[in-house]
């Protein structure tokens, strides 16, 4: 039997994206994002807000790495502003479902422990959304040296991180799995020790503002040139 085809929307205006979800299909959320939408979909908006901020800071850079990658929702909204986003993440199944919805030439994925080890190739610019804050204290300085030395000599990396005074009101899942919360001065002193210029930003669900710190939900560190002695050590 001859398949119908669809009827026509009552708004011409919807005629063409009607034609590509039924080229393309449904988009397909990663295992986090599923997550969001199931438990808490408002997280969902204010995941992708953070993903904006970065997005915005990093337009006009080349070659950009990010850290912990997750699930690569996100990494869409970065590659808005930079050709090309590589993602790393120490779980391989979540590099392979990244792999397999990776809807961009732009767009890369690849398993590597960067408390390991550097990359090889260095980055215009490096960032990490929500994964400080897992990593635990004893493991940060290896975490951020390597980091720094995965990004050029003139590099930025970008660092977002629930605070310390948030996890009041985190969930109980959140308080176990988040070893390593800081405050606003406390995460400034941190990247100082491996950026000569460290600018502090406060997030508060989707408004990122230059607020007092203790009241803010989240962080951000946007951290410019990495010092020398970091940087220049032998990989």
């Amino acid at each position: 039997m001859k398949k119908k085809n669809p009827p026509a929307p009552i708004d011409p205006q919807y005629g063409p994206l009607f034609e590509q979800y039924e080229q393309l299909g449904p988009v397909v959320l990663g295992v986090h994002t599923s997550h969001f939408w199931r438990s808490d979909p408002r997280h969902l908006g204010i995941m992708l807000a953070r993903y904006k901020f970065v997005a915005k800071m990093l337009s006009g850079y080349k070659n950009v790495l990010e850290v912990g990658c997750g699930d690569g929702f996100g990494s869409a909204v970065v590659l808005q502003e930079v050709p090309r986003v590589h993602g790393i993440d120490v779980d391989l199944q979540i590099i392979a479902a990244c792999r397999s919805r990776a809807h961009a030439s732009g767009l890369s994925y690849e398993v590597w422990d960067i408390g390991k080890k550097p990359l090889p190739a260095r980055y215009d610019a490096a960032y990490a959304i929500d994964v400080l804050e897992h990593v635990p204290r004893k493991k940060e300085p290896a975490f951020l040296r390597n980091m720094v030395r995965s990004i050029s000599p003139r590099g930025v990396c970008i660092i977002g991180t629930p605070s310390k005074e948030s996890q009041a009101y985190a969930s109980y899942y959140s308080r176990i799995v988040h070893v390593n919360c800081k405050s606003g001065k406390e995460l400034k002193a941190c990247m100082r020790n491996y950026f000569e210029h460290v600018f502090i930003f406060s997030m508060n669900d989707e408004v990122v503002h230059t607020g007092f710190y203790p009241m803010a939900h989240y962080l951000w560190a946007l951290c410019v040139q990495p010092r020398s002695s970091v940087s220049k050590t032998k990989r």
